[in-house]
């Protein structure tokens, strides 16, 4: 089997997991922006603050529960059998320790995010990583058959019962504490259906030679990945402590909106792009053609989303949120471009990394990253308030993540140029498409935020599609449509 067949062999498994998850995650992210909505008008923005300092703690424990078991059962080139009890035993052992130390720190988490009352919140929404424990090995096992079906069904399931719990004690009054019994109970439904549906033969050993192995993929891993949930958190506790829980309550919410794609696309993206580039890792002209094809699809996806969310900023936080929570626009039009660089690094370049096994190589991405991001969060947030800390957390990414992030593909010999000529009409279709929405928006700003958003937004999505889809594509799209 020659490369193209490979690509095309693992394009085709990926692919259909890849639908699934999108499907999966569209349903989720719908049902999560509805759930949103009623949220945003039962609790106060100092609730949401709060729930954003527990968030950053359980995003921190989620990454590391494990020490990167399971992406390395996902990367094992073996039998999963040969691995099973050992990783089971192994992700067990580190994230129920983990979970102790987080108990006893998250007085002090909380306090440094300048949210005391916190403090219980953290400790109950970090102890989902308890529940994962159960659950990684299976899940891993998932991943590797590529199937996303069962995965995304747990998730939806698991949504439901998220929903109807965090709605419920919102209602009678439980503030913050009905985000995170919501999340308990999705994660006790997922991993009781993942726990059946990814079914390994339930054995618990621990061989030495297999956890080394094991372990050093993982723990290089698990630090990179680490780092990246601090990248993504660090500036609820900057903003947290320098300005206070309600300004914070407006920063996640800006936040939570920037990472609507990310979450639909960029988690799916995950789910089949790590094991997809293990597989082609094993041979290095087929990985070449796997990047050269995926970069210009994540760019054409995420570019619309981030030029309605940086352009019609206001009409659509208005819109969705109420005009109360429209301080946080101005967050948002920052943030849209945080969230592209986030994309092509976070679910593209260091997945890659990972799928060669120079899992290292993300601790040095991350490391770079966070030493330059921390102390700009710091200024921006001192300078300009929750603007100021979107500012510094968009530059840094452009400044100096991604040009890192290229650097450091290319030096495991990885090139991504010669996917430039295919990124030509998305980057001509975005400055085109930006431009109409700018004035479109202009000249019905005095209008209510839903004519803004479907005038601008609608003929801004319209003219990137036109410009970015090849004609003869467009016009077998329409003919199969009508």
């Amino acid at each position: 089997m020659d490369e193209t067949e490979r690509v095309e062999e693992i394009g085709a498994r990926a692919g259909r997991g890849l639908r699934w998850s999108i499907l999966g995650n569209l349903v989720t992210r719908a049902g999560s922006f509805a759930m949103g909505l009623v949220l945003a008008r039962v609790l106060a923005p100092e609730d949401f603050g709060t729930y954003a300092v527990a968030l950053a703690a359980t995003q921190l424990v989620m990454h590391i529960k494990d020490v990167g078991i399971q992406a390395a059962t996902v990367q094992w080139r073996g039998r999963l059998e040969e691995i099973a009890p050992t990783a089971t035993v192994l992700s067990f052992l580190f994230a129920t320790g983990l979970y102790g130390i987080f108990w006893a720190f998250a007085p002090v988490f909380a306090r440094m995010a300048g949210d005391e009352e916190a403090t219980g919140v953290v400790r109950l929404l970090t102890s989902i990583i308890l529940i994962e424990a159960f659950t990684a090995v299976r899940s891993a096992a998932l991943l590797r058959r590529f199937d996303q079906d069962k995965l995304t069904l747990a998730i939806m399931v698991g949504f439901v019962a998220n929903a109807a719990v965090a709605i419920t004690l919102a209602f009678g009054g439980a503030g913050a504490y009905s985000f995170a019994w919501g999340q308990v109970a999705a994660s006790v439904v997922t991993g009781v259906l993942i726990f059946v549906w990814g079914w390994v033969p339930v054995r618990i050993a621990l061989d030495r030679e297999v956890a080394g192995r094991l372990l050093r993929f993982g723990i290089p891993s698990a630090l990179g990945f680490g780092l990246e949930a601090v990248l993504m958190n660090a500036d609820y506790v900057v903003v947290g402590d320098v300005l206070g829980s309600e300004q914070l309550g407006y920063y996640l919410l800006a936040f939570n909106v920037s990472s609507w794609v990310p979450g639909i696309i960029g988690t799916a993206l995950r789910y089949v792009s790590l094991p997809s580039f293990s597989r082609l890792a094993e041979d290095p002209a087929a990985l070449a053609e796997g990047v050269r094809r995926s970069v210009p699809v994540m760019v054409a996806f995420v570019l619309p989303p981030a030029l309605v969310m940086g352009v019609l900023a206001h009409p659509l936080v208005t819109f969705l949120y109420g005009e109360r929570w429209d301080f946080s626009a101005g967050v948002l039009r920052w943030l849209a471009v945080l969230m592209v660089v986030r994309m092509l690094i976070s679910f593209l370049a260091v997945d890659i990394l990972t799928g060669l096994g120079a899992t290292r190589t993300t601790v040095w991405l991350n490391l770079v990253w966070a030493a330059a991001l921390l102390p700009a969060l710091v200024a921006g947030a001192h300078l300009g308030g929750i603007r100021g800390a979107a500012v510094a957390h968009a530059l840094v990414a452009v400044v100096v993540a991604f040009p890192v992030a290229l650097l450091l593909l290319r030096r495991v010999g990885v090139r991504v140029t010669p996917a430039l000529p295919a990124l030509v009409r998305p980057a001509a279709g975005a400055v085109a498409a930006g431009a109409l929405m700018l004035v479109l928006d202009s000249l019905t700003s005095g209008g209510p935020a839903l004519v803004r958003l479907a005038v601008a937004g609608g003929a801004g999505l319209l003219l990137f599609v036109l410009v970015v889809v090849p004609g003869a594509a467009l016009h077998k799209l329409v003919r199969r449509s009508a």
